[in-house]
């Protein structure tokens, strides 16, 4: 069942100030996605508009490690988006905007110097394979959690990406349907974040 986005979100959107002025969708206008959740299921909100989205099986920790399973606590920038243009169209977004193919993997490997990167490279002892047949990351978007001053085995390859046909718990990641994520990416802005 999606999280009941009622009383208690009502009262954390006034605590993060977000704006509820605007009740369309507009392009490129938004900065700020806020995740509330409750265990392995949560909703993103943005002004008036929620959209029931899945969580890391072991729910939401300020205190991420690799492979707990665990949705990292904290604000993060959207990066970028990729997506398998064999399956679906052009996501519309101000996000730069990159074709998967069948050789883009993300290094999990906290012993590689390519730990929590994008690579081409079979050379690392684990990575993930992004050209994925399940859909999972037909539209995938790299946050931007320990990617800058990279600490090995603070947790690798945490994306914003699509729901599993059974709205399954993810590894660690934020998920939403098809027709959410087209919404939400026509709308964010190039300095989008997301705060869990």
């Amino acid at each position: 069942m999606p999280f009941d986005a009622s009383a208690g979100i009502d009262h954390a959107v006034r605590k993060h100030k977000i704006q509820r002025a605007d009740h369309r969708f507009k392009p490129g206008v938004v900065l700020r996605l806020v995740c509330f959740g409750a265990g392995k299921t949560g909703t993103l909100v943005f002004g008036d508009h929620h959209f029931a989205c899945a969580l890391g099986q072991s729910g939401r920790s300020f205190l991420k490690r690799e492979g707990d399973g665990a949705t990292p606590r904290g604000r993060y920038q959207l990066r970028s988006v990729f997506y398998r243009a064999d399956r679906c169209g052009f996501p519309v977004s101000a996000l730069p905007t990159l074709r998967l193919t069948k050789t883009d993997r993300w290094c999990d490997d906290p012993q590689s110097r390519s730990y929590n990167r994008p690579t081409r490279r079979l050379n690392s002892k684990s990575h993930e394979t992004l050209w994925r047949d399940d859909g999972l990351y037909d539209i995938i978007i790299p946050l931007g959690f320990n990617d800058m001053a990279v600490r090995r085995g603070g947790g690798s390859a945490i994306f914003f990406h699509l729901l599993s046909k059974g709205n399954d718990p993810t590894e660690g990641c934020i998920a939403v349907s098809m027709r959410d994520m087209r919404k939400i990416l026509s709308t964010c802005g190039k300095a989008c974040a997301i705060l869990i």
